[in-house]
């Protein structure tokens, strides 16, 4: 299933860390979302683009949505990797791929690995819907920051 602009975002709830459950689908209808698919923890892109969002947080903070991190990782290795890159928000663990195959966003065979997320950005708007969906096939191909942000200023 692919996600286009105006669909319906489906909620979900990941793990943060090991044990603790963020429930990402209650937030939706009363503020605007950030979800940040990436394709694997500690790889060189998906690190640049975490400390691209975090060394610019300030701007990211002030347009007034909430930004999680979903990757196929383990929440141990998610929890780690936020915390060794000190990024300012939630890294979520999709470990068992079903929010990845909810947005669309999930490679079947990634050079042999099976069920690696797409790297992917989503902005929800202050209704639940879809603002805007940007999916590359592409793993080295960085996230189009400039318009992730251009679609969380124009969002109601």
């Amino acid at each position: 299933m692919t996600l286009t602009t105006g669909s319906a975002a489906p909620a979900f709830t990941l793990p943060s860390a090991p044990g603790q459950p963020e429930d990402v689908g209650a937030m939706f209808g009363t503020r605007k979302i950030v979800l940040l698919f990436i394709p694997l923890a500690f790889s060189p892109v998906c690190t640049d683009e975490f400390c691209a969002f975090r060394d610019d947080w300030q701007a990211w903070d002030s347009l007034g949505a909430s930004v999680f991190g979903i990757s196929v990782d383990s929440p141990f290795v998610t929890d780690k990797f936020r915390k060794e890159l000190d990024v300012p928000f939630p890294v979520l663990s999709d470990f068992n791929k079903e929010v990845s195959a909810m947005y669309g966003a999930i490679h079947e065979d990634l050079m042999g690995l099976k069920g690696v997320a797409k790297r992917s950005a989503f902005v929800i708007d202050s209704n639940g819907m879809v603002a805007f969906e940007w999916i590359s096939d592409d793993p080295g191909t960085q996230v189009p920051f400039d318009q992730v942000k251009a679609a969380v200023e124009a969002a109601d």
